[in-house]
């Protein structure tokens, strides 16, 4: 992997004009139209033109997309192949994907509004990068021995899940995708990905890719839909074993129920967060403070559910830090996701720019303190853009310091002791993230062992890496994605026992 991916010299517009993706489903290493015939529009929110028809799978379609799954993982030409072999078609997936990057990026760019760099120099690498760690895992994966008695020998052995059902988000298409295909395909599972409507192009491209380098067919199949359609159905299925799940609280209920309803399916849901940032005065110079809050807060428009939304500052750097972060955000302006320079880029359709505006005008009629942006911008471009957005005054009673907003709205709400600031943090009912900003390195950790939270991010935010497991506490969700923990979603345990001394009674017999 040593492609180096660079947007400079590229006429992304031009590319754009010409884009024309293919919308049908792949199933069964075929791409195909939906049973019924029926399909979706997708618009792009970067300017409003249509991508074309997506196909519009439905309970049929997942129906004969699990079968395909079944088949192949029966077969047993990836499920049984030795994990070395898998490593190999997999290591070519991951060239693959870095081959194809800048067809990937502007997919990605078109159809969800990040800035085309970002998607080229983060998104594709990232995928890429996932993929070729989980394999060269899996081969390094070993089984156990119990310490049994030396009449027995116990064998602890892991085994791939079956036919894994994974939904993905709109907000990082590509990335999310790779965080399940990547640990269920090396362990040996087959997949039906159900891409969201909002951005479903990648995943099919990733499909085709993947089949190309030679993953089997029905191993990998890919069916676009609506989620109340295809995402249903596909929970509900009674010969899916497992669900990988990204995507709103709201719906990680619907998955846990739909598991009850059809076979018990293991469910892992990555869902929402409000995380928080806890600024002390001890924290050192505020600028990169202030910089480093604003990046992770306004990059991919604030589409992050790891974003950090809520600022708790000490009382006494309040009124500094509120200027500089105010500052820092005015570099995210939005703007057309196709230039170099473009910082910030389109939320991903109008409904979500609706969503967002509509928070906006509740924090205003709640009290807080409009600071910064609260409206639409690039209004010339037919896309779905606001602008980078900062609130003070910031209650834990108001609504944007519960829910999540999913958009460049950031609020900032202060603290006099460090006992306040924990009780704040860990107010809401969600607990993904969170960050901690302290030269006293025993503040640092005694804050970050408090805090309820999956990851807690001290004297930096959103640094990260493939090797570190991604998931959260309370209502953001179980299980992890990332990392060798993320094997524990993909495989069953198998506990193989076997006698080694023949039983008093077979003895006397």
């Amino acid at each position: 992997m040593t492609k180096t991916l660079n947007p400079i010299q590229i006429d992304w517009n031009a590319r754009a004009q010409i884009l024309a993706p293919d919308g049908r489903a792949l199933i069964d290493g075929q791409r195909c139209n939906s049973l019924s015939g029926e399909t979706f529009i997708k618009h792009s929110p970067v300017d409003g033109r249509s991508l074309g028809a997506v196909a519009r799978g439905q309970a049929a379609d997942i129906d004969l997309a699990v079968a395909a799954a079944r088949k192949a993982f029966d077969r047993g030409d990836w499920s049984r192949r030795a994990p070395a072999e898998r490593k190999q078609v997999l290591q070519r997936f991951a060239n693959a994907i870095l081959a194809a990057g800048e067809e990937l990026a502007l997919l990605e760019t078109m159809d969800m509004g990040k800035p085309v760099r970002h998607a080229l120099q983060v998104d594709v690498s990232a995928t890429a990068r996932c993929i070729q760690w989980y394999a060269e895992a899996v081969d390094k994966l070993y089984g156990e021995v119990a310490p049994t008695s030396d009449q027995a020998l116990a064998l602890i052995t892991r085994e791939p899940v079956g036919v894994v059902g994974v939904i993905v988000p709109w907000n990082y298409p590509m990335l999310m995708a790779a965080w399940k295909l990547g640990p269920a395909l090396a362990a040996g599972n087959s997949v039906v990905l159900k891409p969201s409507e909002k951005s479903p192009y990648t995943a099919m491209r990733l499909a085709e890719l993947a089949l190309q380098v030679g993953l089997p067919p029905g191993v990998l199949n890919v069916v676009p839909g609506l989620g109340h359609e295809a995402g249903e159905a596909l929970a509900l299925h009674p010969d899916v074993d497992a669900i990988g799940f990204t995507g709103s609280t709201r719906v990680g209920r619907k998955m846990l129920e739909y598991s009850g309803h059809s076979n018990l399916k293991r469910v892992y849901n990555e869902l929402g967060g409000k995380s928080a940032v806890l600024v002390f005065p001890d924290c050192g110079d505020i600028d990169p403070v202030a910089q480093a809050i604003a990046s992770g807060m306004f990059y991919n428009a604030g589409q992050s559910c790891n974003a950090p939304s809520r600022v708790l500052v000490h009382r006494s750097v309040l009124e500094e830090f509120t200027a500089k972060l105010c500052r820092s955000a005015q570099g995210y302006a939005a703007g057309f996701p196709l230039e170099e320079k473009t910082a910030m880029g389109a939320l991903v359709d109008d409904a979500q720019l609706r969503s967002v505006l509509r928070h906006i005008e509740i924090a205003q009629t709640e009290g807080a303190q409009l600071l910064l942006g609260g409206h639409t911008a690039c209004d010339d471009r037919g896309g779905s853009y606001v602008a980078p957005t900062v609130f003070a005054g910031l209650t834990p009673s108001m609504t944007m310091a519960q829910e999540e907003i999913f958009g460049p709205v950031i609020g900032i709400m202060p603290f006099d002791t460090e006992e306040q600031a924990v009780a704040l943090a860990n107010g809401t009912p969600y607990g993904l993230q969170a960050g901690v900003w302290s030269r006293d390195i025993h503040r640092a950790h005694r804050v970050a062992r408090a805090l309820r939270a999956g990851t807690v991010h001290v004297n930096q935010y959103d640094e990260d890496d493939i090797t570190v497991p991604f998931g959260g506490y309370k209502q953001s969700g179980n299980g992890r994605d990332k990392s060798l923990h993320a094997f524990d979603k993909y495989t069953e345990l198998k506990t193989t026992w076997m006698r080694l001394e023949p039983s008093p009674t077979q003895r006397a017999e």
